[in-house]
């Protein structure tokens, strides 16, 4: 009997050990067991019976413990604290997952409710919105005006009106740091002067810069804008990154937004803080009487905090969505970002430069780090599988300090406005950026971090100056077999701090990832960039190919794919496959190799890179088809160097300067006081400043913008390319009229469509490519042809049986004239290549 009653006790024991799970469901009560039958309502209240059976040692823990959520969406209300006390063990984790075949969603959400048509005048509203904006009250959320700057229709994001259409934006005109104000082409909506709370946007160089508009003067046709603080004052006195002024490639472009007279097209809504309404005009499919509409009200989701001598530990999410989350700090202090969206809390120029650690340093900045929906710090064998980080506002998921052996696999990171994950410290707990991160108290740094098989689409669509991967200070971290794809500006980041000094990053490793469709806004960007110096750490096997043609870049060829910056040291680089060999060095320090990179790469790279098959469901929520802009091919780039009339240019000097940026002699042609270079240039910026160093007299002048391109390959019926090519330059002026020299790019820029037989001329003459550059007014034309050949033979084949082409060459005449030096009706001039000179 006493035998029977063991075997009963032992039975009941195994039955409790194996039960260790506490269910959650929306239609719950936390009042509940938490079983199946009588589940709870909120994942707080499911992790506080997991902290109470593991501090009573009750036996249900033993074998670990899962806090199963059924599907549906839970509203927070609050961040989900998760310390130390929550803790699993190695024998006993704690999971947080999806029940089978659910999907549950953490919502930071509040939904909108009591949409009808707008019907009433509202002050501002444009005239052609009347009559199809909806509106509806705005809640009070925990006895306060409830703010946001995010709105999604239907798991749509909305766009915050804003004063340009579509994707377009303006030119500012002008800078002024002296009195911290901007210059702008005045706007056409009436009495904006008068608005409270509208924002200028503005992209500079690899960042962007949102400003909180003080005062509004409009100057005719002018208007000067005045800024809050802080931000005024970082925007004015840091240089890097600044607004961008140039003849060459436009200025800084921006746009202004938050104002109900910018409410002007569907897909935008405006909120009118001040009377709690919320204004929106639908897009043809939405319907608002039945549309489920979502405004984010928390920042963090998730937080997960424990301390440098008690982690969290042994945490695990499965199969759980992140959505909903938004960021208030630009409203309430701007946002001036440094790098990567790090935020600048304080921000000068240096001068003299110099600090004691870097003589050369010409600013001094200090950061912030923003807002993720999921944030964990001090926290030890973590990690999340299966889950989707969308809709959300800042960074999606970010392991910051005193993190080890966390894992993020399989997961979908989409529909974000920052970056998709950060990892280790950037500098951001009031040290100065540039100084090395060396902790006295290593368990500090981020130590193990496995990121693998992610597929990261649609993110830093706010901020776009973000990344889809961030690596700070980390060591012993791989990243690899990820998909990152439809970024605005770098795939993957590793690294901080400008210096080749030694620093807590080492044994990092980004292998056999795809990047593509990546720097769609902001430039000085790559596929996978590096700062600073990681001993022992490798970039090999990825995959990387299709930047896109960002329309407002400040360098319209300063993109990479492969780019190690300042301080960049012992990194081997190797086995990476590329379209081409568009790579930056860009003042690294020692220790790198660089091995086998290029499109010569075997094609086994292409084909095992990204997600590995076990994981490839997530490729279906790919958003790159969704983007409609042109894809950046390396080619040839043109730079000149102009003397002064009858001012002899030091050839050796010149010939040796471009040696050491790999431009052969070859490719140097010549016409009187010009000099022209035609080659391929991994930088071409860096290019004009070192030639503006070595002729001061002289103007150089890169040609950034290629406006036509024909190709023998693309165009012609006969797709053959001859082996050898003889380029053939010649320039010339477009008139001095602004609209006929527009009227001429217009017409170059449908030629093939609306003049096809011009392209079927070209075919005829057997020629191999045209390019055409322009720089202001002035044209550089490049005819590629059979080496050999000769384009008084070839030329006249043009115009055989082709009278569209006749019509085509008047056409075009009177657009063009010749530059300074040519002769009375002489319109293009050619160069000669310099050797033959």
């Amino acid at each position: 009997m006493k035998y029977t009653i063991a075997c009963l006790f032992l039975l009941l024991f195994a039955t409790i050990v194996q039960a260790g799970n506490i269910y959650v469901s929306i239609n719950g009560a936390d009042n509940n067991a938490g079983t199946k039958e009588k589940p709870l309502a909120t994942v707080a209240m499911a992790l506080r019976m997991a902290r109470e059976w593991r501090r009573l040692n009750n036996p249900s823990s033993a074998n670990g413990i899962h806090i199963i959520v059924s599907g549906g969406i839970y509203y927070f209300d609050e961040s989900l604290f998760i310390r130390p006390e929550d803790s699993g063990t190695n024998n006993s984790p704690t999971y947080i997952e999806a029940a089978g075949n659910e999907h549950p969603i953490f919502s930071g959400g509040i939904q909108i409710k009591g949409w009808h048509l707008l019907n009433k005048n509202v002050e501002g509203l444009p005239v052609d919105a009347k009559g199809k904006i909806w509106v509806a009250d705005v809640p009070f959320v925990q006895g306060k005006l409830f703010e946001f700057r995010q709105l999604w229709i239907n798991d749509a994001k909305a766009i915050r009106a804003k004063d340009t259409k579509g994707d377009g934006m303006n030119r500012i005109l002008n800078w002024n740091k002296e009195d911290a104000s901007c210059w702008i082409p005045t706007p056409k909506f009436t009495n904006i002067q008068n608005e409270n709370g509208i924002e200028f946007f503005i992209q500079q160089w690899w960042e962007i810069a949102v400003l909180r508009i003080k005062k509004i003067e409009v100057h005719g046709d002018s208007t000067k804008l005045f800024f809050h603080q802080p931000e005024s004052r970082i925007q004015n006195e840091h240089p890097w990154p600044a607004p961008w002024m140039s003849h060459e490639t436009g200025n800084s472009p921006f746009y202004l937004t938050n104002a109900i007279q910018f409410l002007d097209e569907p897909g935008e809504w405006y909120l009118d803080v001040q009377h709690q309404q919320l204004y929106y005009w639908p897009r043809s499919n939405e319907d608002l009487s039945t549309a489920h509409i979502t405004a984010p009200f928390l920042e963090t989701l998730v937080q997960i905090q424990g301390t440098v001598d008690n982690p969290v530990q042994n945490i695990y999410f499965n199969g759980i969505s992140f959505e909903h989350t938004g960021w208030l700090r630009p409203s309430q202090q701007g946002h001036v970002p440094h790098q990567a969206g790090m935020y600048m809390t304080d921000a000068y120029q240096l001068n003299p430069a110099g600090t004691k650690e870097k003589p050369t340093l010409d600013n001094q900045a200090w950061i912030g780090r923003p807002a993720a929906a999921v944030q964990i710090n001090y926290a030890d064998n973590t990690g999340f599988e299966n889950c989707r980080f969308e809709h959300l506002a800042s960074t999606g998921l970010d392991y910051n300090k005193g993190v080890h052996n966390n894992t993020v696999n399989g997961n979908l990171f989409k529909d974000i406005g920052g970056s998709g994950m950060l990892a280790g410290v950037f500098a951001d707990d009031g040290m100065e950026i540039h100084l090395p991160y060396n902790p006295k108290d290593e368990r500090e740094v981020c130590d193990g971090m496995h990121i693998s098989n992610n597929l990261i689409t649609d993110v830093t669509n706010e901020d776009w100056g973000c990344v889809g991967i961030g690596l700070g200070y980390t060591r012993n971290s791989v990243v690899e077999h990820n998909e990152i794809v439809n970024v605005g500006y770098t795939g993957i980041s590793m690294g901080w701090g400008w210096s080749a000094a030694p620093n807590a990053m080492k044994n990092n490793k980004i292998t056999a990832n795809k990047i593509h469709h990546y720097g769609k806004h902001n430039y000085d960007c790559a596929g996978i960039y590096t700062l600073s110096a990681q001993q022992n750490s490798f970039i090999e096997d990825n995959y990387i190919d299709s930047i896109f043609k960002a329309p407002y870049a400040h360098l319209p060829s300063h993109w990479f794919y492969l780019y190690t910056d300042e301080g960049s040291s012992y990194i081997t680089i190797k086995n990476n496959r590329t379209p081409s060999i568009k790579y930056l060095q860009n003042n690294n320090g020692p220790g790198n190799i660089w091995s086998n990179n290029g499109p010569q790469v075997n094609d086994s790279v292409k084909q095992n890179s990204g997600i590995k098959p076990a994981y490839q469901w997530l490729l279906k929520e790919r958003t790159a088809n969704a983007v409609h802009q042109p894809i950046n091919q390396q080619h040839k780039e043109v730079i000149e160097v102009v003397t002064k009339q009858n001012e002899q240019l030091d050839v050796n000097k010149l010939e040796q300067l471009l040696a050491e940026n790999n431009i052969g002699r070859n490719t140097v042609y010549q016409w009187q006081n010009h000099y022209v270079a035609f080659d391929y240039m991994q930088d071409i910026g860096a290019v004009q400043s070192k030639l503006r160093n070595a002729f001061p007299g002289a103007t150089v002048k890169p040609y950034f913008n290629m406006y036509y391109q024909f190709s023998k390959q693309k165009y012609c019926a006969d797709t053959s390319v001859a082996k050898a090519w003889d380029n053939i330059l010649l320039t010339a002026n477009l008139v001095d009229d602004k609209k006929m020299q527009q009227e001429y790019l217009d017409y170059h820029a449908t030629q093939f469509e609306k003049w096809p037989d011009v392209a079927k001329g070209f075919c005829n003459a057997g020629f191999q490519q045209l390019l055409c550059f322009k720089n202001g007014r002035q044209l550089i034309l490049i005819i590629s042809i059979p080496k050999g050949e000769s384009l008084d033979k070839l030329n006249p084949k043009t115009v055989e049986n082709n009278p569209e082409m006749v019509e085509w060459n008047k056409l075009m005449s009177k657009y063009q004239q010749g530059i300074e030096g040519t002769k009375p009706g002489e319109v293009w001039a050619f160069l000669k290549q310099l050797e033959n000179n």
